[in-house]
């Protein structure tokens, strides 16, 4: 049996890494015969419950160097782990894990990862030294890969495939308007149901602002109803809550916690989804919902630049009436966009298998 160990931000209530983490293992366990899992997460209890997977305390010194002497295989990923912008501390730890591994003896596989921004000096360094003695690099896009060059690992060295989650499975609709009914929502007859998953820590932003008239419009210009969607739960109420207090019964917020395939579900029935948080982004393009980029990092524009298409704006440079024409235009071509984001995901699917392929390779030698 081959024992694997999972590093990445799990347990934190991130729909986005919590389906990430569902699509590696269910990957995992297609592809590969007589494997343990163990995962890193800062829930043990809910991730065990969840994934049917073994469970230790990410914060704990002990429980994690006891995971990685056990292991035989450290997988780091998928997600944007390596990069210090949201924190400038989180980078030195899944290094450090990686460095653990190196101690032990144990292989260390970067799979599907996003890599960057990195812009310490010291992070980039540090970074660098610490792939070039990885087994195997898989990154999700071509911007990971020229940082990765840039900062000094050979580019021989480097995979490029796609975010894992694209391949989930489409969750049944009925499961999404079950969901939506209980939480009091209902879909009217001729009326567009427009979802929005933001991501903003400063509720009092300009950004705030300007959506705030941009929801009022599409209320009043086009009969839209709006549905208010927390991607990453703990983060993203704050300022859902705050758009619910400006614009009241005009709009329906989402108030519970739900798993990957509930999210997935309840974005299918959206007729339009506009997303800050990448994630958001890749369920509607998985459940065939024509959707409206707004970036705030890099890995927007790579994953929209990878569907042939292009993030709307920036957060810092949003304003209503831009995206107003940019809304028209995406419900006007609806059909085309779903067409288009169908084609590239098929495409980066086959792309995935890298994953598995050179894991199988590590797990032979």
């Amino acid at each position: 049996m081959v024992r694997i160990l999972i590093s990445g931000y799990y347990g934190f209530n991130n729909i986005g890494d919590e389906s990430i983490l569902q699509a590696v293992v269910d990957n995992l366990r297609s592809k590969l015969n007589d494997i343990d899992i163990t995962v890193l997460s800062r829930n043990p209890e809910s991730t065990v419950q969840k994934y049917g997977v073994n469970s230790v305390n990410r914060k704990s010194i002990s429980s994690i160097l006891n995971a990685v002497r056990k292991c035989d295989l450290l997988i780091s990923g998928g997600g944007s782990l390596l990069q210090d912008v949201t924190s400038k501390k989180s980078i030195l730890y899944y290094l450090m894990i990686m460095w653990a591994a190196f101690f032990f003896r144990k292989k260390v596989f970067i799979y599907s990862q996003g890599i960057g921004p990195i812009l310490s000096k010291i992070n980039r360094s540090l970074t660098a030294a610490t792939l070039k003695h990885a087994d195997g690099i898989v990154v999700r896009d071509e911007a990971s890969k020229e940082l990765l060059i840039e900062i000094g690992v050979k580019a021989d060295l480097v995979h490029v495939t796609a975010d894992p989650v694209l391949r989930v499975k489409k969750a049944d609709l009925s499961l999404g308007r079950n969901i939506l009914k209980e939480e009091g929502f209902s879909a009217e007859d001729g009326r567009l149901t427009v979802g929005f998953a933001i991501r903003e820590k400063k509720i009092n932003s300009n950004f705030v602002d300007e959506l705030c008239i941009s929801i009022r419009r599409l209320i009043d210009e086009h009969r839209a109803q709006i549905v208010l969607i927390p991607f990453h739960f703990s983060e993203d109420m704050a300022v859902i809550e705050e758009l619910e207090r400006r614009l009241g019964r005009e709009v329906f917020c989402i108030k519970h916690k739900y798993l990957t395939n509930e999210m997935l579900s309840i974005i299918g029935n959206m007729d339009v989804l506009v997303g800050v948080r990448l994630h958001a982004l890749i369920h509607a393009a998985i459940m065939d919902v024509p959707m409206i980029a707004v970036s705030y990092d890099p890995k927007i524009n790579s994953f929209m630049h990878s569907m042939d298409m292009k993030a709307m704006c920036s957060m810092y440079d949003f304003k209503s009436e831009f995206f107003l024409e940019e809304f028209e235009k995406t419900v006007a071509n609806a059909q085309a966009i779903r067409n288009k984001v169908k084609k590239r995901i098929e495409l980066l699917i086959q792309k995935l298998d890298t994953n598995e392929e050179l894991i199988k390779k590590l797990i032979n030698k």
